[in-house]
């Protein structure tokens, strides 16, 4: 039997490998393994997991970036699950400013710190449906979790804040209309999405608590970054909460949504990182 030594080879002939004990590897989750140089064998396993759970709930092929953090260090922590490249066009993460890097994930510093994704919300999400997530292990207010916004076609913002200045929860994404629910927890997974033309909702830990009569509308070509707001191209707002996981993609349905958090919270709490 080929071992998981092997595996490199058996995922890029997309033949499902084995780990160590026999557990199958998903060639998504080796591909992304092997690029991060994941070396732990819980780290791999919850990846793994994670992997096959989200192709299991018809979620995996809605992720246009998916961001695990895990490894510890900021080498590994910039690369996007879905499409493990060292590339700008497969979104993997640039670290700017100020930040720390462990086991739980990634903190900016709250001032000049921010991670940018090289995602163009405007070319890779649509207009009516896309979502944003993050998974805070910090209870802190203020500070955009992901957000970017341009004045260019109506002052148009797809954000998502688990935790503003006023104790709500905002879920933007079209018009600036600001959606949002009374919030004094940021700890968890949080959740903007957008099903349709006229509608956003949003989601913490896998239930809808916003849905909102929004405007859709395009944001002119605006990269998306995490831990900040981009204005315009001017990075602003910045958040100084811990995040263990975040992804950019197409718009979720509510069971799709509770799925999610089911798959992202197992991940996490098999790396003992659970909120």
């Amino acid at each position: 039997m080929i071992g998981y030594g092997n595996s490199i080879f058996l995922a890029t002939h997309g033949i499902l490998a084995r780990s160590a004990s026999g557990t199958p590897v998903d060639p998504d989750a080796q591909a992304f393994i092997t690029a991060a140089a994941i070396t732990d064998p819980t780290q791999q396993a919850a990846i793994n997991t994670l992997v096959v759970d989200l192709k299991g709930y018809s979620i995996w092929s809605k992720m246009k970036a998916v961001y695990p953090f895990v490894g510890g260090t900021a080498t590994s922590m910039k690369w996007n699950l879905k499409d493990p490249r060292d590339l700008d066009a497969a979104f993997r993460l640039t670290f700017h400013g100020g930040g720390s890097w462990d086991n739980n994930g990634y903190t900016p510093n709250g001032s000049n710190g921010w991670a940018n994704t090289y995602l163009i919300a405007d070319n890779t999400l649509n207009i009516s449906s896309g979502h944003l997530s993050i998974y805070s292990r910090s209870n802190l207010n203020g500070g955009y979790d992901m957000g970017c916004v341009t004045a260019s076609v109506g002052v148009a913002e797809n954000s998502v804040i688990s935790r503003w200045t006023d104790n709500k929860f905002y879920a933007n994404y079209g018009l600036q209309t600001y959606p949002n629910v009374a919030n004094t927890d940021s700890r968890g997974l949080f959740i903007a999405n957008r099903n349709s033309a006229t509608n956003t909702t949003g989601y913490k830990n896998g239930s809808k608590v916003i849905d909102t009569a929004q405007t859709s509308s395009r944001l002119s070509l605006k990269i998306m970054p995490i831990g900040a707001l981009n204005n315009d191209g001017l990075m602003q707002n910045w958040s100084n909460r811990q995040y263990s996981f975040a992804s950019i993609g197409d718009g979720l349905t509510d069971t799709e949504a509770a799925n999610f958090y089911t798959a992202v919270q197992a991940f996490q709490t098999t790396l003992g990182r659970q909120v």
